[in-house]
């Protein structure tokens, strides 16, 4: 099992060579998971802002209301 693992590995490896890392940059799937981590990050951030905002107006008594449009009320039909 252990033989058969690493010859598929090393078929994989020589179908799919690792491009070389020129002066120490990270490889293309890195920067793509960096970037996508960061937003993450920043998101995760807003949320915890949003958050907190909202309890500390709904412990100091206000009322935080979404802005939602009102449907029209409906005439009679029948």
């Amino acid at each position: 099992m252990e033989r058969q693992t690493a010859a598929l590995r090393e078929l994989s490896r020589r179908a799919f060579p690792e491009p070389p890392a020129s002066d120490g940059a990270p490889a293309p799937i890195e920067q793509v998971r960096l970037q996508r981590r960061r937003q993450a990050d920043t998101s995760h951030a807003a949320a915890l802002r949003r958050a907190c905002a909202e309890r500390a107006a709904m412990d100091a008594g206000a009322v935080v209301v979404a802005s939602v449009p009102q449907p029209a009320p409906l005439g009679r039909t029948a």
